[in-house]
Order: structure tokens, then sequence, then C-alpha cells
């Protein structure tokens, strides 16, 4: 049987915490490979907006977490987490913003083929930031994109955290000198003039996972280019926000995300 990049090809139930969202474990297509997904959808026959959920970090480092996709279905939104390539049973392996990407985009279309979805917006956590940044380039009818202490530059990535450089050479293929074309290849700020959506930026500036000079990076090129840009930094948080910051801001980013018609 032929899919298209996107297609649900298994869906079976998944344990929610929450009675009124009901929680799916999907495997969907991408370029010939299936990749696995978590997709929780609000109960009821209304229709929703769709949110696109990148989570961080690579293989085991950065998990989907139910109650963290639940959570933003509870605002009204229709969410789809991509585990990305490899993980969780999906085929193939991630390689860090590079292949993987699909995984971003055919997700990004399996919201939009949603028969409940009326628009989609992207959200990206951490190593996030990137997948959504190039995945609201992809697809100019992003209804906005939210970066969350998200990656803007991999040459900085590579840079600031030495702890990375070894995964990031076997992943990537080798060091930004060696190969500056893969890194540039990884990093949205080199292609923000094809962003049609609005960006909200959000990150804490004692962040030592991803430092702030990424978002300040960001912010800088989208005003230069005179893009749509909101920003909100957080001068006393680090990469992890406490527990009922991160609940408010998880809401005030929804209702940003809903004023943006």
């Amino acid at each position: 049987m032929d899919f298209e990049n996107g297609q649900i090809i298994k869906k079976y139930r998944f344990p929610s915490p929450n009675q009124a969202i009901e929680l799916s474990a999907v495997t969907y297509y991408v370029n010939g490979l299936h990749i696995k997904g978590l997709l929780a959808e609000p109960k009821g026959k209304e229709l929703c907006e769709g949110f696109l959920y990148l989570r961080g970090g690579i293989k085991n480092v950065g998990k989907v977490r139910p109650g963290r996709i639940v959570q933003f279905a509870c605002e009204g939104f229709i969410v789809f987490a991509p585990f990305y390539r490899g993980n969780q049973g999906g085929d193939g392996n991630e390689d860090f913003a590079g292949d993987d990407r699909q995984d971003a985009f055919a997700a990004f279309m399996l919201l939009q083929e949603h028969p409940r979805v009326k628009r989609t917006h992207v959200f990206g956590f951490s190593r996030g930031g990137v997948m959504a940044l190039l995945t609201a380039i992809q697809f100019p009818e992003a209804a906005s994109v939210v970066t969350w202490g998200g990656v803007s530059d991999m040459f900085l990535t590579y840079v600031e955290r030495k702890d990375l450089r070894r995964m990031m050479k076997r992943v990537i293929g080798g060091t930004p000198t060696k190969f500056p074309d893969r890194y540039k290849y990884r990093t949205p700020l080199f292609q923000l003039e094809k962003l049609q959506a609005p960006v909200l930026i959000i990150h804490g500036e004692q962040d030592q996972n991803v430092s702030a000079e990424h978002s300040y990076r960001l912010e800088k090129r989208l005003k230069a280019l005179k893009k749509e840009v909101d920003s909100w930094y957080f001068e006393d948080y680090t990469h992890y926000f406490p527990p009922a910051v991160n609940r408010k801001i998880a809401e005030d980013l929804t209702a940003w995300m809903k004023s943006h018609e």
C-alpha cells in the first residue's frame, strides 16, 4: 500500500492523565519510514487549532512526556508530538535537524489533514526550536511559531556545549570548521527571509543548556528582516522553569497563539 507523508499508518489508545483528553500512540509515514508520535485530542467534535510539539534533546534525552502534551491539549488544541526517527520503535536514526526535520514536516501535514484542525501552530523546546523554525519556514501557512529555550544556531551550540561535541561530530559528520555547510543547513538564521508566521521567543537568561544568545540572535535577525516577533525573557530562570511558572507561561503562550489570526 502506498502512503503519503504525514499519513497515519497505525493509531491506538494510550493512557491519558486527563479524562477530557484522548491520547493516542501513532505511527505515521515519512519518506518511506514509519515514525512514532503521540496525539492528544480534546474529546468532542468541535474544530480546534493544531499544535505541533517539537521536543528537545536526542534519543532518550528530552523524551516526549504525555503530561506535557495533555497540558497543551487542555488549552483547546489538538496536539501532535513526533518522537523523531529511531525512537520508541520508529525507523531510521536522528541526525539533529538534518533529514529528521522531515519528521516534523510530515507531522505538520498530519495535523493539517486532521478533520478537526482548522490551522496549525508550531512549538519547539530546546533543540526543537531549530525544528520549529525550519518547519515554519517550510510551511508559510503555519499560524505561528513559538521557540522556548530554543536553539537557533548550530555553530553556537557546538562552541558552547563541549559535552555535545562528540555526539554532534558523529551525527552531523564532522566539525563546523570541516563541514560548515552541514551546520549552516541546520541553522535557520540563514533562511528567515522565507518565514511568514509570527514568532514568540521564550528564554531563561540563566540557561546553561541553550544560552539566551540563541534567542538574542534570532530576535535581532527577525527584526532586521521586519518580521513579526515578540520575546519574553526571564532573568532568574534556567533551561527549566519552576512548575507553577511553567504552567502559567504555557497558558500565556497558547493565548498568544490564539490571538494571532
